[in-house]
């Protein structure tokens, strides 16, 4: 298992569960812990039983009869009530990432985890794989013999790289950037639990409120020259992009930016890979199939995606290739349909242009009427008043 993070912890587990044993192998010195806000959807929430660690997971929810909000800013920083990220169908749980490592790393116990070391040569076999480890602590190189290399090692993964092919193959590129952190306080004026949104053409901030713990940013933008971004101080292009929206939450965000001891700043991208597996090598997670932040699916699909890996293992304990492809036939149409809807929510993050910051305006009023009639209907009272979406 190459990757400590919730593909490679869900996959050991899973394989674990078959009756395999799992060693994994993480490039960083310790485990990281804390991490951005995940929306944590029902079939993320059913991998996670599945794995035995639904009650070690802790949810974030804000209550809304408490007081929390989904505040839109429009162009002349009006506030507007409007549909937040946890109001989408399915009801997605809110956590931070670190919330659903540390409900995993409870799991792991028993389980050899290497750190400080990452693969440099993987060589395929009829029974085995021959994999040379690089610890990069003491500097020792070494050979071990395994019967599955897992690769979840993310986006840029290594294991795909040694045995699929350069990044290039594989990494499709959506020309924007994402800056994900936590806030160490919530936006003066703001409910602690708040969610407030920005959304304007080609450049967003969300301000994600968590029920018992400061809320998390995000801060998005589109681009046409990617490897511009990665140049000198992220905190001065971030200022620069966001430099025409004069208001309170932007510089609140941006300050505490600066603030913050860990932080996220990265492309966007897909992975598409006509396979995931060869003989004796799988790879799970984003090093599979990245469904990227905008789709908001990363965390449940690399639940859904280990626990399936180790229940098709279980289900074909004497044939390797038939357990593979089985969970490869079972899990793709998954990926696939919420890869494609991606795109679409992309929009919803940070609009393409002035137009399609219109048509998201409209949308969000037009969902935001109908989720009002359903909270009525629900709860028995009468219809809420009609709510419109910004005007941005």
């Amino acid at each position: 298992m190459v990757g400590l993070g919730i593909a490679g912890m869900s996959a050991a587990i899973g394989l674990r569960r078959a009756g395999w044993t799992p060693v994994i192998v993480e490039r960083a010195p310790e485990r990281r812990t804390g991490g951005y806000f995940v929306g944590l959807f029902p079939e993320g929430r059913q991998a996670a039983a599945d794995l035995g660690i639904a009650e070690h997971l802790h949810t974030r929810n804000p209550e809304r009869n408490a007081g929390a909000n989904s505040w839109s800013l429009d162009r002349r920083g009006r506030r507007r009530q409007a549909l937040g990220f946890l109001d989408q169908p399915g009801g997605p749980a809110a956590v931070l990432r670190g919330d659903i490592e540390a409900a995993l790393w409870q799991s792991t116990t028993g389980v050899e985890v290497r750190f400080a070391t990452t693969p440099v040569e993987i060589t395929e076999g009829a029974d085995d794989v021959q994999v040379l480890l690089d610890d990069t602590g003491t500097g020792v190189r070494y050979r071990e013999s395994f019967d599955l290399v897992v690769g979840a090692d993310g986006m840029r993964s290594t294991v795909r790289r040694i045995v699929f092919g350069p990044h290039e193959d594989h990494l499709t590129t959506w020309n924007a950037m994402i800056c994900a952190f936590q806030l160490k306080e919530q936006v003066p004026s703001y409910e602690a639990s708040d969610s407030i949104i920005i959304a304007r053409a080609k450049r967003a901030v969300w301000v994600f409120g968590l029920a018992d713990h400061a809320p998390t940013a995000l801060l998005t933008y589109r681009t046409r020259d990617v490897p511009e971004q990665f140049t000198g101080s992220r905190i001065e292009r971030l200022r620069a992009v966001f430099a025409g929206i004069d208001d309170p939450v932007v510089h609140h965000v941006l300050d505490s930016l600066e603030e913050t001891p860990d932080h996220l700043f990265d492309s966007v991208h897909q992975v598409r890979m006509p396979r995931w597996s060869t003989r004796r090598v799988v790879l799970v997670g984003d090093a599979a199939w990245c469904m990227n932040l905008y789709s908001g699916m990363g965390a449940t699909s690399s639940l859904r995606g280990g626990a399936a890996l180790g229940a098709a293992l279980a289900e074909h304990r004497d044939d390797l290739g038939a357990a593979l492809d089985a969970w490869e036939v079972g899990l793709r149409p998954f990926i696939t349909r919420h890869q494609r809807t991606a795109r679409l929510k992309q929009q919803m993050f940070v609009p393409s242009s002035r137009r399609a910051e219109a048509v998201r305006s409209v949308l969000v009023g037009l969902g935001r009427r109908i989720r009002s009639r359903q909270l009525a209907t629900e709860t028995g009272g009468p219809q809420a008043p009609a709510l419109s979406g910004t005007s941005q």
